[in-house]
């Protein structure tokens, strides 16, 4: 049969074997490498699903293995921010105010009704802290505020002594204790010229000698070199060696700051003589300087 009938013939490629046979079976086996292709690989979705559930039990695994008696503590995690190290001082929660500070005075030095008899326009205070109440040693530290609603700052610090048997709030004559309060700091003397820059009425006076031996009987020399009068049952505004007593004799008076003898004192505050001539050198009227001074916590 000649090529010319086969092409002209009305067999459809479709009823051929010949021709059906190679283009079929092509398009079986192509379809085929398809299929056994996409079988073999696992779908996006399946894929996914079998990570998060990995995941999910690397999780329970890490949790269970922490949660153990005597399992090791897990990471901390950072994000980023400083953490307070755990010596640092705490801070109160309003206005970062430490808290054992208020106001920038010691919270253990003086309770809230001696606070709040400090006037407010004072902005020099002289803070004399017993050891205890029947105690005479104490601790005495010079605070300064630049205006009248700011906080203190200490401005200085030393040792002190005050009355042979502490403190008293019905302070008697004789009874070798100190007034425990807030008093006012008004006048000055003492024996010795007054130190440059002192702004406190200052009375120099030979009569600022003590006589007689301190109460351990110790020698009283030099304790009036430097005075500043505590106006504790006295007149303001004049020598500290005035020997009126507006309260009567009766409660004791001249009752001053003085330069510490080695002793208790008698109802006296003793400091160190670098002490009172720094005080003298820094005590300004102006300031409304004033004292706080008993027991701690008083």
């Amino acid at each position: 049969m000649s090529k010319h009938r086969r092409a002209g013939s009305g067999t459809s490629p479709a009823s051929s074997p010949r021709a059906r046979t190679p283009e079929r079976g092509g398009r079986r086996r192509g379809s085929a490498r398809r299929r056994g292709a996409a079988a073999g690989r696992p779908s996006r979705a399946l894929v996914l699903v079998a990570t998060a559930g990995l995941l999910l039990f690397g999780a329970g695994w890490v949790h269970a293995l922490y949660e153990q008696p005597g399992a090791p503590v897990p990471p901390a995690r950072s994000d980023g921010r400083p953490k307070a190290h755990a010596d640092a001082p705490q801070h109160a929660a309003r206005g970062g105010r430490r808290p054992d500070v208020l106001q920038g005075l010691p919270v253990a030095a003086l309770s809230e009704s001696t606070r709040a008899r400090i006037p407010a326009e004072a902005r020099q205070l002289v803070l004399v802290t017993g050891k205890a109440k029947d105690s005479s040693e104490s601790t005495a530290a010079l605070y300064t505020r630049p205006a009248p609603a700011a906080d203190w700052v200490r401005a200085a610090q030393w040792p002190a002594r005050n009355g042979a048997k502490g403190w008293s709030t019905e302070r008697a004559y004789g009874d070798l204790t100190s007034p425990q309060g807030v008093f006012s700091l008004s006048d000055a003397g003492g024996l010795l010229s007054a130190p440059p820059g002192t702004k406190l009425p200052y009375d120099r006076d030979s009569g600022f000698v003590a006589t007689g031996l301190g109460v351990n009987g110790e020698s009283l020399a030099g304790s009036f070199d430097y005075v500043v009068a505590i106006d504790y049952n006295r007149r303001q505004g004049v020598s500290p060696l005035d020997p009126v007593m507006p309260d009567g004799k009766g409660r004791g008076g001249n009752i001053w700051l003085h330069v510490d003898h080695d002793g208790p004192s008698q109802g006296c505050v003793g400091l160190p003589k670098a002490a009172m001539e720094q005080l003298l050198e820094t005590l300004d009227p102006a300031a409304h300087p004033v004292i706080a001074m008993g027991p701690a916590g008083f």
